[in-house]
């Protein structure tokens, strides 16, 4: 989910985006922050010396006999490491088998000081480590950074390793061999206590917090707890910290006390230790055509005659019991060896938690399609278990932040090497509330009553926390945003009462579909009509993802293309797209859309806004109210309005791209209909540059906003650069070239002015909104002449391709054209005109064009 504020995470993930596509450009692989690779595929492990033999054995600097050691003060705890207090030393005892194990450290903030945008619970770093036996009696912690991996039984594997060496993050002396004089006992407190960035915070997070020095005398470690596949630290560092000083801080002195008062910021962590499995679950190739998250890493072979990636999907190691394997195979439901379990924060208000699980219970529909029963379950946690920890890497968690931010996000972490999901701490931030109701209201009010009020009903609010707990839950099981299946669904069929609740009008929880705002209030349909739901795509993606498979990934991949194909051709409502892979060109696979035809869609939603905004008034009044709510609605009012609008601009210019196997017939490129094209013209010309005065209510306008603001204008200016601009006029000129049904600059120029200037012809006054708007247009159409820029798109493929200069098109040819006979026009119209202000700016508007075609 995402609100109008500035989140840090979709910050993040925008920038990581960005480098992918530079990356893309300079033609190599990005590689993600922090993001460790996966493990070689070697299976030998290379020689190291021997520990605790020769000289050094007696001396000084050399281990010690393990009592000497772990003496009989020791406090022990068993588990993924030995752990061993003595006085005030903690010490891990790393058995034999340890050695070039694959370890997970996830760090988690635990407790934060205020107003620094990060929250408890909230992951802070998370690394690959694995322990091996160093020269001169020392043991060294790599992190694992890899990207590249071989067969090391082929002689390409040394230069695959030459060019791969994990760097060393720390080093520790041999404080004593194990107690069965194995393995080996190390000094771990200075290092967990210490500014070490493999169990603390990346430099990214201390920038982001500007903290400087860690301040040794104000940090310690609070607890250590080992389990069977994991070990648990929980540490207090403080950090200096300064406020301004030039330097950007996420804690402004205003909001946080202790960075102000104190030039010091205190953080408590968890770092989890969780060892890897020793063999990789069996990987599923990823398919673009289906949406999960993925992970890759590059292979190379002596076989190969090109560098070969492998690239696989993210999800949960699902599989049955033993003795059930043949009725999985068979296609008899069968419970799993172990299910995937969510449990809810216990900082959770009380009344909302049953729908949290319930969001959560939801995608047990979905996982019975792939063979599953009781596959997935929402769980409290249990509050007076002390063997459970909400920062243990081993548990799933929905963590509930006291943030007036409004959003949730649902992250996962996941074995590098296959792709195996581990665990998931989703984020809910408190304020997510005022965002759904926010939506709920201004789309839906016009056809429910329960939607016209500033606070809902429990039961409303919490059916919201539902819808919203299963996005974020399909987050977590590996599931991309799909904004392409609300396309294949009518228009016409999001009307039909009976049809729609029953299937719901988008074929993806996991869209940002929102609600059915196309419902008109004679239509009569209920919440189950106007609600998302787990649908068709997300029970075939999970299908897809976690149904059996050939026991092969070559074979299983196969396997998947096929049914694929097979299941795309019996029902199109499962089509994913491309949005996600950062095609912004295709209209079929847009953010909060509705239907097959934008235009269409968003006519019936216009209807609903100009019923709620004559209402307005009423629904949102409450007593002692200094109109905060109705301003706050109004805007929500043109929000809404500018996504219709935006919907119907993406139209304009596009092209479809349909991913597909050399199996399917029919091109993966086509042009967006001409059709369609003017019908987004026509609309935009009727609903936009035609001054929607439903918008303009002065009994609304004089309560909320000063005559100092354009809210109107400015977005008609916004949406005429959108279309007028140099990347989406160069993509239609190429598109002319190459498609014989192409829509034309000078088509789509020609129909805008017949809609931006109507009054021409007729000899009409034209009002200050018209004017306005028609200087614009003049204004982008001058700016054209001058341009040099070229259009970029991204394919499915990760190729950038680059449009053509666009003074070497006829694009400039065609607006210096539309430019002259505008300019003839309006002097025609204003030497006719009776009206002063109308003769003024037509004569106005002639004179700039003069200019701008001949500047001398």
């Amino acid at each position: 989910m995402r609100s109008n504020q500035t989140m840090r995470t979709a910050a993040l993930a925008t920038l990581f985006l960005a480098s992918q596509l530079l990356s893309i450009a300079q033609n190599r692989r990005p590689v993600p922050p922090q993001a460790p690779a996966p493990a070689k595929t070697d299976t030998t492990k290379p020689a190291t010396p021997a520990l605790g033999m020769g000289a050094t054995r007696g001396a000084a600097s050399g281990p010690k006999a393990y009592k000497d050691v772990i003496t009989a003060k020791a406090k022990t705890t068993n588990g993924l490491f030995t752990v061993h207090k003595v006085d005030e030393k903690y010490y891990f005892e790393i058995s034999e088998k340890l050695f070039g194990r694959e370890i997970m450290a996830v760090t988690r903030y635990s407790k934060v000081a205020g107003g620094g945008g990060v929250y408890g619970g909230e992951l802070a770093n998370q690394q690959v480590v694995k322990f091996e036996k160093g020269p001169d009696n020392k043991i060294f912690m790599r992190v694992v950074t890899i990207i590249s991996v071989a067969d090391s039984s082929q002689p390409i594997y040394k230069a695959v390793r030459n060019s791969n060496l994990d760097p060393i993050a720390a080093s520790f002396p041999l404080a004593a061999l194990g107690k069965d004089s194995t393995g080996a006992v190390i000094d771990v407190t200075d290092f967990l206590k210490g500014d070490n960035q493999a169990v603390s915070l990346n430099t990214s997070a201390k920038r982001r917090l500007n903290l400087s020095m860690l301040q040794a005398d104000r940090s310690y470690i609070e607890t250590i707890k080992s389990f069977p596949i994991n070990t648990e630290v929980r540490t207090v560092k403080t950090y200096a910290a300064s406020v301004g000083g030039g330097i950007p801080s996420a804690f402004p002195s205003s909001s946080l006390p202790a960075a102000s008062a104190a030039g010091a910021v205190t953080i408590e962590t968890n770092t989890s230790f969780i060892i890897l499995p020793e063999k990789p679950m069996q990987k599923r190739t990823n398919d673009v055509r289906v949406g999960y998250f993925a992970d890759d890493y590059t292979v190379y072979s002596d076989n190969q005659q090109k560098v070969e990636t492998e690239n696989f999907i993210v999800r949960w190691k699902l599989q049955p019991r033993k003795e059930d394997m043949e009725k999985w195979k068979n296609g008899e439901l069968v419970e799993p060896e172990k299910p995937i379990i969510y449990y809810i924060d216990p900082a959770t208000p009380k009344k909302w938690r049953p729908y949290l699980i319930k969001g959560i219970d939801d995608w047990q529909a979905a996982f019975e399609k792939a063979g599953f029963k009781n596959a997935i379950m929402g769980k409290e946690w249990p509050e007076n278990d002390s063997t459970m920890s909400l920062e243990d890497a081993r548990f799933s968690v929905i963590r509930y932040f006291a943030s007036d931010i409004a959003n949730a996000y649902g992250p996962n972490i996941h074995d590098p090497r296959s792709g195996e999901i581990l665990e998931s701490h989703i984020g809910w931030y408190h304020n997510v509330m005022s965002l759904v109701h926010d939506w709920y209201f201004v789309q839906t009010a016009a056809v429910d009553p329960d939607a016209r009020k500033m606070k809902f009903d429990d039961d409303l609010m919490g059916n919201l926390i539902r819808f919203v707990s299963s996005h974020e839950v399909g987050h977590t099981l590996g599931l991309r945003h799909n904004m392409g299946s609300s396309s294949k669904t009518p228009v016409e069929k999001l009307r039909d009462k009976n049809w729609v609740e029953a299937n719901g009008h988008t074929a993806s929880i996991m869209d940002y579909a929102r609600f059915n705002y196309v419902a008109q209030p004679e239509d009569n349909i209920s919440k189950s009509g106007l609600f998302p739901r787990i649908g068709d795509y997300d029970k075939w993606a999970i299908e897809w993802g976690y149904g059996y498979g050939a026991e092969d990934v070559e074979a299983d991949s196969k396997q998947r293309n096929k049914l694929y194909n097979e299941r795309i051709a019996k029902n199109p409502r499962v089509w994913f797209g491309t949005y996600e892979y950062g095609n912004i060109a295709d209209a079929r696979t847009q953010s909060e859309d509705l239907g097959d035809n934008a235009m269409k869609a968003s006519e019936y939603g216009i209807k609903n806004l100009k019923r709620i905004v004559a209402n307005l008034p009423e629904w949102t009044k409450e007593e002692g109210d200094g109109y905060k709510n109705l301003s706050q609605m109004y805007r929500q009012v043109v929000g809404q309005f500018n996504r219709y609008i935006g919907h119907v601009s993406r139209n304009i210019g596009g092209y479809y791209e349909t991913p597909k196997s050399v199996e399917q017939l029919g091109a993966v490129f086509e042009v967006t209909p001409k059709a369609m094209q003017k019908e987004a013209v026509a609309f935009l010309n009727t609903q936009l540059f035609t001054t929607p005065t439903w918008m303009l209510d002065n009994k609304i306008l004089d309560k909320i906003n000063s005559p100092a603001g354009d809210q109107l204008g400015s977005l008609q200016d916004n949406t005429l650069a959108s279309i007028l601009s140099s990347s989406r006029l160069s993509r239609m000129s190429v598109a002319s070239n190459r498609f014989a049904n192409a829509y034309g600059v000078d088509e789509l120029l020609t129909d805008l002015k017949k809609g931006i200037w109507s009054e021409l012809p007729a000899r009409k006054k034209i009002d200050g909104y018209r004017r306005n708007l028609q200087k614009s247009y003049v204004e982008r159409m001058i700016s054209l002449l001058g341009a040099s820029g070229t259009s970029i798109s991204l394919s499915i493929g990760g190729s950038i391709s680059s449009g053509p200069d666009l003074k070497k098109t006829d694009v400039t040819s065609v607006v210096r054209a539309q430019l002259s006979s505008l300019r003839a026009e309006a002097l025609a119209a204003a030497a006719g005109s009776t009206d002063n202000m109308s003769k003024y700016h037509l004569q106005d508007v002639a004179e700039r064009i003069k200019r701008a075609l001949d500047p001398k």
